[in-house]
């Protein structure tokens, strides 16, 4: 996929797979996909993480999946809590919940739906109502050899055009990085306990 630039023409200057954005410097294109869409061009930005736990995939889905988990294995400081839909127990295909959380030092709720699910290989929640234009989060477990390795992909674009772009790449994909990093092993404390 191309990458359009985001300032004056230099192509001939910049090495392949990076995005010029204007007098505040370059970014590399491998973690931004440009999508055209109606003459509006949407920049994602994408974050991968995984972890390999000594623990059954089924164990692993089912913990990933269990609100009351989630709530404990993130960030004390973010006070994450879910305040509607589904709030207890294992969330499934076509539930939603609301999660209300301090982020930035902004008290905000985001609204996911789990719009795709194969236990216990697979689920998605998509991101229904937030301060993000958009955030899909993809949760993929692979069994080898007794273990489970635990995926994400964290899919997102902020809401604020070129600054957001910025931000994305400069604050929100590492600050994404570090929580899902934290959560994921809070979490794999958790499994290789029972």
């Amino acid at each position: 996929m191309r990458c359009k630039s985001l300032g004056p023409r230099r192509s001939a200057l910049k090495p392949p797979g990076v995005i010029n954005i204007g007098t505040l410097g370059e970014i590399s294109a491998e973690s931004v996909i440009q999508i055209g869409y109606l003459n509006e061009v949407f920049y994602l930005v994408i974050v991968d993480t995984e972890i390999l736990i000594n623990a059954p995939i089924d164990r692993c889905f089912d913990m990933a999946r269990n609100i009351e988990l989630h709530t404990q294995t993130v960030w004390k400081h973010t006070k994450e809590r879910a305040i509607d839909g589904t709030t207890k127990g294992m969330i499934g295909k076509g539930e939603f919940v609301t999660f209300q959380a301090t982020h930035f030092l902004i008290r905000q709720k985001l609204t996911s739906k789990i719009t795709e699910y194969n236990r216990p290989y697979y689920f998605v929640d998509e991101m229904q109502k937030g301060v993000f234009k958009s955030l899909r989060h993809e949760h993929i477990f692979e069994e080898q050899d007794g273990k489970t390795l635990m995926r994400d992909k964290l899919t997102f674009e902020a809401p604020l055009g070129i600054l957001g772009l910025i931000t994305e790449k400069i604050i929100l994909k590492k600050y994404m990085k570090r929580f899902l990093e934290h959560r994921n092993n809070q979490l794999k404390l958790m499994a290789e306990k029972m």
